[in-house]
């Protein structure tokens, strides 16, 4: 009997190596973390810049400090994104920042508000919607700002703020490398503990599916932000979860080195 066990074990490693049956358990996970609203004097921007976190910067375009902070994210080797303002369905005007993408605007005046959103924001490789609940469910407006976005060769991030949205279905028509964002990571109201919980999430996601991508903000609860997503970080080392680059999770030809991406431009730039 003992001999038995012994040869059909032998026969199940033979088909079903232990290498195999682990591999989805020990398969690093990954997830981009969007960091958007960069461009202004706000909280967070500084932390954020300061800590070892490998986010995405996403930066509002034509604000004071739109081309010195996509600047200074490069040279630290954060990711650039345009966060491109769209008007939404309800919110103050002045929440969009100038040059916002309205319904008012004709198909050639949102083309030419696309080329110098990209041109405020220097080293952008993406783009992704700051609110803009109306304008992504208008598709001739949505296929303005993409052709845009193709021409100036960026991938497309939808934010998730309309369940209508057009930009899956226009990327996908444009050949444009394109996601969803799966999780918010925070709110105006949000404390680190919320954010920290938010992380958990995003993790739990990416252990679903492979990959997940949050977003958060600097701003008014920056900071929180910022340590909330700090003491998020422990629980995505312990499930094997790396966090990279926007483009890393689309088939885009964007440079997908991780080791290149961050940590050794940072320890130059800040020495």
């Amino acid at each position: 009997m003992k001999r038995q066990f012994i040869l059909i074990t032998t026969l199940l490693l033979c088909f079903f190596p232990l290498d195999g049956i682990f591999a989805a358990e020990q398969q690093e996970q990954r997830v981009a973390i969007i960091i958007d609203d960069f461009g202004g004097d706000v909280g967070g921007v500084d932390s954020f810049f300061s800590s070892n976190i490998p986010i995405t910067v996403a930066v509002m375009p034509f604000l004071e400090q739109s081309k010195q902070q996509a600047t200074k994210a490069h040279e630290l080797g954060f990711e650039v994104m345009v966060h491109l303002p769209l008007e939404p369905k309800k919110g103050k005007k002045s929440w969009l920042g100038p040059n916002p993408i309205t319904s008012d605007l004709s198909v050639e005046e949102v083309k030419e508000r696309v080329h110098l959103a990209i041109d405020s924001v220097p080293f952008a490789v993406g783009l992704n919607n700051h609110m803009g609940s109306k304008i992504v469910e208008d598709e001739e407006i949505v296929k303005a700002i993409l052709e845009v976005a193709k021409e100036r060769n960026l991938y497309v991030i939808d934010s998730g703020t309309s369940n209508k949205s057009f930009i899956p279905k226009v990327a996908d028509e444009l050949g444009i490398p394109w996601a969803v964002r799966d999780i918010f990571l925070d709110d105006t109201h949000s404390s680190r503990g919320h954010v920290t919980t938010q992380m958990k999430k995003l993790a739990n996601i990416a252990r679903h599916k492979g990959t997940a991508i949050g977003i958060g903000h600097v701003g008014i609860k920056g900071e929180e932000t910022v340590k909330g997503i700090q003491n998020g970080l422990g629980y995505l080392t312990d499930h094997n979860i790396i966090i990279v680059p926007m483009s890393h999770l689309l088939d885009s030809k964007i440079e997908k080195n991780p080791a290149e991406f961050w940590h050794p431009r940072n320890k130059e730039v800040q020495s």
